[in-house]
């Protein structure tokens, strides 16, 4: 079944569970009120006889109470005596009324007074008994529901019409409420088709409002603004890539030819071609590697856990030693829990170190200070000028005397993705006495 006939069938329902409820109200309401004016008729009646003497003829019952035998069924009601034995005396020519166990308990003075019904004759009947102590016999009022059943039956049928046409009319508005509720669904459901046939994430839909449908909207534009910005960064980084890619792989092209030609070659220059090669694909296969883990970047994070920045630090900072014996770091790691990943923690951290030893020189000490969710690498080269100070964690940025050293330009956009993937943020600033400093802050545990 569709969205729209559930929201139908759903307000319909509704609305005829509270339809019948009200009928079935009204009718139970106006059953007790037309029933209690005869139950209070039967028991003014049974006060007024009650005070009267009881006159019986044991053979022929003419006379009863003192009052004139009556018919069944008259205004007056029928009047009938109960025995504590149960037998029953009437005024000649009347029906006789039902005898029940509990009518012998009020003539023996054991029950109270009670209503029941019964059918006598064919007749529906409301009988009134109430004990005679004095005399040792139960009177028995009964009169006729007859215009009570019609009446009932009259209103029965009025208020089952009046339901079945508000069930109608519950199934029309729910058409109508089904219609207007759904149409910020059928919008969404329009640009959701728009934007897989037409591939364009820039199709927004209006979310002027507060409920939950504008919600709704709202949350799929932004999910179709995050759609549209990873798509752009994944153009912007194939863009990027193949440009980076093609200078290299160009070189090494004409180095392979070049050597492809080795009877016209000298045996040094032959030589220095292949370190040559070599080299480039060192160079190529980083590169390569670093796009890979951009790329990783961008999916889905792993899920974070508490991790000692400290140790991590010391991971990275131990790793940079084997790979580059020559470099000097001087560490002071305090203890500080942050909430992460640790292997993309630690590859932020040695990318940082990595940059801070391509610039250092060989005699100079890179500091690295970890406290509080922060870690911070100084180093003490020539120092980042103020103009690229803005661009040096874009992708593939290279300052200009930077150019000519070995790196793809992506450690620091690394930096960077792990920094703002964890709700951090990774800086660079001139750090007195020389050199740069970069600060990489992390949330820490509890934040």
């Amino acid at each position: 079944m569709s969205l729209r006939g559930r929201l139908t069938l759903a307000v319909a329902a509704a609305v005829a569970v509270a339809v019948a409820g009200a009928s079935a109200l009204t009718y139970v309401l106006v059953r007790d009120e037309l029933r209690g004016a005869v139950d209070d008729a039967l028991r003014a009646r049974a006060t007024t006889i009650g005070g009267l003497r009881i006159v019986l003829d044991a053979r022929t019952g003419e006379q009863l109470l003192g009052i004139p035998p009556d018919r069944f069924g008259g205004a007056e009601g029928t009047i009938q005596l109960v025995s504590q034995t149960g037998d029953p005396i009437r005024p000649p020519h009347t029906s006789a009324l039902p005898v029940s166990e509990r009518t012998r308990a009020a003539a023996s003075g054991e029950s109270e007074a009670f209503f029941a019904d019964a059918h006598v004759s064919g007749t529906h009947v409301r009988i009134y008994t109430i004990p005679l102590p004095r005399e040792g016999y139960a009177l028995q009022i009964a009169r006729p529901l007859n215009e009570v059943d019609g009446a009932l039956g009259r209103i029965g049928r009025v208020l089952s019409a009046i339901a079945l046409a508000g069930i109608g009319l519950a199934v029309a508005l729910g058409l109508l409420v089904a219609r207007s509720v759904l149409v910020p669904v059928r919008r969404l459901t329009r640009a959701a088709e728009e934007v897989s046939e037409t591939r364009d994430l820039s199709r927004r839909i209006d979310d002027g409002g507060s409920d939950e449908l504008a919600r709704l909207a709202s949350t799929f534009n932004t999910m179709l603004a995050a759609l549209e910005d990873s798509a752009r960064a994944q153009r912007q980084l194939v863009s990027d890539a193949s440009h980076e890619l093609r200078t290299p792989l160009t070189s090494l092209r004409t180095n392979i030819e070049v050597l492809t030609r080795t009877d016209t070659l000298p045996p040094g220059e032959r030589e220095q071609l292949l370190r040559d090669v070599t080299e480039q694909l060192t160079e190529m296969t980083a590169l390569i590697a670093e796009l890979v883990e951009l790329a990783r970047g961008e999916q889905a994070p792993a899920e974070p856990e508490d991790v000692r920045l400290d140790l991590v630090a010391a991971a990275a900072i131990e790793r940079t030693r084997r790979n580059r014996p020559g470099v000097a770091i001087n560490a002071a790691l305090d203890e500080s829990v942050v909430r992460g990943v640790p292997s993309t923690i630690e590859r932020a951290i040695s990318n940082l170190l990595d940059n801070a030893a391509k610039w250092s020189p060989a005699t100079m000490e890179i500091d690295v200070v970890v406290a509080d969710g922060e870690v911070v690498v100084r180093d003490r080269g020539p120092g980042i000028a103020a103009a690229d100070l803005p661009f040096v964690f874009d992708r593939f940025y290279r300052a200009e005397n930077a150019r000519s050293m070995p790196g793809s330009g992506l450690g620091l956009a690394i930096v960077r993705q792990v920094a703002e993937a964890h709700g951090g943020t990774v800086t660079a600033e001139p750090a007195d006495g020389g050199g740069t400093r970069m600060r990489l802050r992390l949330p820490q545990e509890g934040s």
